[in-house]
């Protein structure tokens, strides 16, 4: 090889390692769940504790867990078409400790309306509609 190719070869070989990893993420739903954690991480606890202040309860241990599980499954799976699928989620879920009852003891005004707003997550349609049922 001569001395400019080589020169040429090893300008591409430094570049390359400067450049580190710049691969682009192409997995649609690995960027979806990207975009929901950054949402996810607008919210901090402290606002949970003064949005549950402003329903009138208290973000202790019992009810954080219920709000992380809801925060979860939005990680995971995004906004539920209803609010149905989270009740039943959270029912499997704290099943151990009463399931329904438990958490309408947790959260008066519903587990998923409740739960959903004090998690700072967008509560799913239908779910404070009594015309259509709700998901408490």
């Amino acid at each position: 090889m001569s001395n400019d190719t080589e020169n040429i070869s090893r300008g591409f070989e430094k570049a390359f390692e400067e450049a580190g990893d710049v691969s682009v993420d192409t997995d649609v739903d690995s960027q979806r769940r990207s975009r929901r954690q950054r949402e996810l991480d607008n919210w901090d606890i402290e606002t949970g504790r003064r949005i549950a202040a402003g329903e009138g309860l208290e973000l202790d241990d019992a009810r954080l867990q219920v709000v992380n599980s809801l925060r979860d499954y939005y990680l995971e799976h995004g906004l539920a078409e209803k609010g149905r699928e989270l009740g039943d989620m959270l029912d499997e879920r704290f099943s151990a400790e009463g399931g329904r009852k438990y958490l309408r003891e947790l959260f008066p005004k519903g587990p998923v309306a409740q739960g959903m707003k004090i998690a700072g997550l967008p509560v799913p349609g239908h779910t404070e509609d009594d015309g259509f049922g709700t998901a408490r």
